[in-house]
């Protein structure tokens, strides 16, 4: 048989080898550093026979693929030293999740401390010096149901496969698992590990089931790569939004309203900075602006296909004997807009957009700060346009998202999310027309993406922009999803260039997503230490002694408010040393002390958050400095 390398070399080998046994042809030292193989574009094993021509690609620990390879064998080592410490232990699912894997793990009524995940990991650490390896192995239905019988969890799993779909299970010394693989050799490539914390979770993220005890790690082939994630998991910690919203004074969460957050006075200064900035930005681009009503009639919901498909996250109330639902989305509200006019070919691209508040009713237990809230703004627009527009229209608007995010320093990736399996509207043939316009508008611009299947929105494809901060986390916030659905059901038409009445295309787009969430994104981004243009108090005002100092600060002040700098004056009864530490904590940008000097002189003695030296200027130069730095957005 003959087998083709990445490099476009070909080799021939016997048919019926294993990976291992090739890789030794090549190279012992090859072997020794294998870890799985890319096959034909499918990862496997390296046990795996190979026995026709074939493409193939073998998989160091230098190859990105090998680290999730790497920690989803290290969640079946916790497993395995659990099922050794707790024998009775059932096990659901055992994921990888950004920068590391979770299990859980039905214990019984044994409970897990943060204590014993040092006693686990310890037992992990001696099952790798066993050098076990792991074994891939196929089973009938029956055959993996009698090998489960004692485990429920793993019972329920294998009954709801489909028919004939292949059923693997990997053993290892001590623990067998059911599971796709592919996984490592053997369990001496795992040395660097850290379990990380503790959680409850109901089986299948339903309630109505048992709750499991989840166990969180992350797993590096180094040493040095596990110290550094370790610390940049500290780092987060003292980054979290809730802290530094409570320490900066921005938000608060109350008993009264678990998931609706509360705006406070500098919390409300930085969110009508960033609407202030995405009206300009969109106003510039040719968007009309418009606010729809929060409650609308069940009838709406019904036509948008919103009841059926996403009633159990609506809350509703009646009216008049009429039920009403307050709106999760700003869509349909949108479609009402659109029906009003009479639109020609000639109006479109047609760019309407709002800054909507929704509301969602999510699980108390999923709530967290900003980031997982029941009501929050969506920046929303929806672009109607004809069917020859797709292509340009979402070229324009991944400039528009380039430019929006790099102001913040924010990289991003993009994801295309396809038709899901289940909930969906409208026939497939459209939505395969629709999937191909993204794909087709990204490929034309040479813009790389990630296929993201059965992902889609309910009503339509869509790309997802995934934005890594400065502790290397992703997050999703904007999105910008093809509609070809809703026009249909809203019965949305235009004249076309012919006189006749067409159907328009829609596109649905946000880019902070939910300001709340972007918020909170941008507080464990920047520490809380706000670029000068967002800042809510952008200089603090010090006078050394208020009897004779005061005047000359208050004159001061009324400069900087004239100017449109937003500042405040110190002039409380507390040392010196207290109030500049103060300003610290509250991360203002400059902090400008008044004394004797800056009277005399007529000038400002700063120090702008972070740096150590201080710096004394003229007012107008001052002024004049700070004023670009919030006109270049810095």
């Amino acid at each position: 048989m003959i087998i083709k390398f990445p490099d476009g070399s070909e080799r021939n080998f016997e048919s019926g080898k294993s990976l291992f046994e090739i890789a030794q042809e090549i190279s012992p030292s090859l072997k020794k550093k294998c870890i799985v193989a890319n096959l034909n574009g499918k990862l496997v094993d390296m046990d795996t026979v190979v026995s026709e021509d074939s493409e193939l690609k073998f998989i160091t620990d230098q190859d990105p693929e090998a680290l999730e390879v790497l920690r989803h064998s290290t969640a079946h080592l916790l497993a395995e030293a659990v099922k050794s410490m707790y024998p009775h232990a059932h096990f659901g699912v055992g994921p990888l999740i950004e920068d590391g894997f979770y299990y859980d793990i039905d214990l019984g009524d044994d409970v897990l401390s943060e204590h014993d995940l040092v006693k686990i990991e310890k037992q992990m650490k001696k099952m790798t010096g066993q050098n076990s390896s792991i074994k891939r192995s196929v089973l009938s239905k029956a055959e993996a149901l009698e090998k489960f019988k004692e485990d429920p969890y793993k019972v329920e799993l294998i009954n709801e496969l489909p028919e004939g779909e292949e059923i693997s299970i990997y053993e290892q010394a001590h623990f067998t698992d059911l599971c796709r693989g592919p996984h490592l050799p053997g369990v001496k490539w795992i040395k660097n590990f850290k379990l990380l914390s503790l959680a409850g979770a109901y089986w299948r993220g339903n309630s109505d089931n048992i709750q499991l005890t989840r166990v969180y790690g992350t797993a590096f082939f180094t040493k040095e790569e596990l110290d550094e994630h370790l610390n940049l998991l500290e780092e987060r910690k003292k980054r979290d939004h809730r802290k530094l919203g409570k320490q900066l004074d921005l938000f608060m969460l109350s008993e009264y309203g678990p998931g609706f957050p509360f705006w406070l006075p500098n919390g409300m200064t930085l969110r009508r900075q960033l609407e202030n900035f995405w009206y300009d930005i969109h106003i510039k681009e040719g968007y009309k602006l418009i606010q729809t009503p929060i409650m609308l009639n069940k009838e709406l919901w019904e036509i948008s296909g919103h009841w059926k498909n996403y009633r159990e996250n609506m809350y509703t109330s009646e009216i008049d004997d009429q039920e009403f639902a307050i709106k999760p989305m700003n869509c349909p509200g949108g479609m009402l807009v659109y029906k009003r006019d009479i639109h020609s070919y000639k109006d479109f691209p047609l760019k309407v957009g709002e800054l909507g508040l929704v509301h969602r009713h999510e699980a108390s237990g999923a709530l967290n700060g900003l980031f997982r809230v029941r009501n929050f703004t969506q920046d929303d627009a929806h672009i109607f346009m004809t069917e020859e527009q797709i292509v340009q229209e979402i070229k324009e608007l991944v400039r528009l998202y380039d430019y929006m995010y790099s102001v913040f320093g924010l990289e991003y990736h993009i994801e295309l999310s396809t038709r899901p399996e289940d909930k969906y509207i409208g026939e497939i043939a459209t939505w395969d027309l629709a999937e191909k316009a993204l794909a087709d508008a990204l490929d034309s611009m040479g813009q790389e993406y990630i296929l993201n299947p059965g992902d889609g929105a309910f009503y339509g494809p869509k790309l997802d922009f995934k934005l890594k901060d400065s502790m290397k986390r992703i997050w999703q916030c904007g999105t910008i999803q093809l509609d070809m659905n809703l026009p249909e059901r809203f019965d949305l038409t235009y004249i076309a260039s012919n006189g006749e009445k067409k159907r328009p295309v829609m596109l649905h787009r946000a880019l902070y997503g939910s300001i709340e969430r972007f918020i909170g994104i941008l507080i464990e981004h920047y520490a809380g230490a706000f670029p000068t243009w967002i800042s809510p108090v952008q200089v603090k005002v010090i006078p050394v002694n208020n009897t004779y100092h005061l005047a000359y600060s208050e004159k001061l002040i009324k400069s900087l408010m004239d100017n449109g700098i937003r500042v405040e004056l110190d002039v409380r009864d507390e040392k010196l040393g207290y109030k500049i530490r103060e300003a610290q904590t509250k991360k203002i940008p400059y902090q400008l002390v008044i004394g004797d000097k800056e009277v005399e002189d007529n000038l400002v003695n700063f120090r702008k958050y972070g740096e150590q030296a201080q710096k004394a200027v003229k007012q107008d130069e001052f002024i004049e400095m700070i004023l670009k730095e919030i006109k270049e957005l810095k």
